[in-house]
């Protein structure tokens, strides 16, 4: 059975995730551990826990438990003491104070909602994720990041505060997988904080796996502005220490009242400008955008999740790369 490994968080992964998990695949994940907002980040700081909103992503998005479990592990509080805390955070959280270590946590919720397949978080310290900007700016913290919607200036470095070793079980993921799934989610905020975690980039610059770029179908205010598709890549690139060997990218249309949302907030199509710049991995360009999100809401009520990537469509595309 071929061992398939996405690296990520967030909306993205998770829908890579649900896609892949119908298929007879080993399928495991490594997880991002720097999120410091909402919900996970008043966990944080009150009780002094890992991140658990990205963990609960992943394994929600395995799950093969009935819908009323998962449905729970994604439900967020509205009002009273609880608003705006997600209860599956809540759960993570409590087992973490009541287990003996964080393995020990992953089992139990994995047990509770039957995952198909391993969730791994990169690291098991605490740790901020930081970016610098060619300005000079520096800014610590992932929620401060994502907060920094009207910086103009480039982001010139990411790095760890304070630095964090890899957790073992990632690094022999890694060396043992086929293919290495990266993406989509944002670039900075997602993908590159797993890439910063010691030792990661060498056992990936090292593996014999088949890398995949899924590219984002949206620029990122504040972090990739302007950004075409080789922006992103050569990003990428830069903290992965190889070229990736296939990249999927979007070509569906979008409504003009969505672009026009994005136009309001900084942030337009990724463009692919790849195969005129010298990429010389595989290129799959066609229709990943998930209709059912994109009708869903009047253009209104949009929400940066409305826009998102069809998991039944991306895992059509990933399997035969398998």
């Amino acid at each position: 059975m071929k061992k398939i490994t996405v690296i990520g968080g967030g909306t993205g992964t998770f829908v890579v995730l649900s896609g892949l998990k119908k298929y007879p695949l080993d399928l495991g994940v490594i997880v991002t551990m720097t999120d410091s907002g909402g919900s996970t980040g008043r966990l944080r700081d009150q009780m002094g826990v890992l991140p658990p909103g990205d963990l609960r992503q992943c394994l929600v998005a395995l799950s093969e438990a009935p819908l009323l479990w998962r449905k729970l592990f994604l439900y967020r509080f509205e009002s009273g003491d609880f608003a705006g805390h997600n209860f599956g955070n809540l759960f993570l959280s409590v087992l973490e104070k009541v287990s003996k270590d964080y393995e020990e946590v992953l089992e139990t919720a994995s047990y509770v909602l039957k995952t198909k397949g391993e969730v791994i978080p990169v690291t098991l310290e605490k740790t901020n994720l930081c970016v610098q900007y060619k300005n000079g700016k520096i800014i610590k913290g992932e929620h401060h990041i994502e907060e920094n919607i009207h910086e103009t200036s480039q982001i010139q470095q990411a790095f760890l505060d304070p630095d964090s070793e890899a957790n073992p079980k990632g690094i022999q993921r890694i060396n043992h997988s086929d293919v290495i799934v990266i993406g989509p989610g944002d670039l900075y905020t997602s993908i590159i904080p797993v890439l910063l975690v010691n030792k990661i980039k060498a056992a990936l610059q090292k593996s014999t796996a088949k890398i995949i770029f899924i590219m984002n179908l949206m620029t990122k205010s504040g972090q990739t502005n302007n950004y075409k598709a080789l922006d992103h890549l050569n990003d990428l690139e830069r903290y992965l220490g190889r070229q990736p060997d296939v990249v999927i990218i979007n070509t569906g249309e979008i409504s003009p009242d969505i672009l026009q949302w994005y136009s309001d907030h900084n942030e337009k199509i990724v463009e692919n400008n790849l195969a005129h710049n010298g990429f010389k991995g595989k290129i799959i360009a066609e229709n990943f955008i998930d209709m059912h999100h994109f009708e869903k809401l009047t253009s209104d009520k949009l929400t940066r999740s409305i826009l998102r990537h069809d998991s039944e469509k991306l895992a059509k595309t990933l399997i035969p790369l398998i």
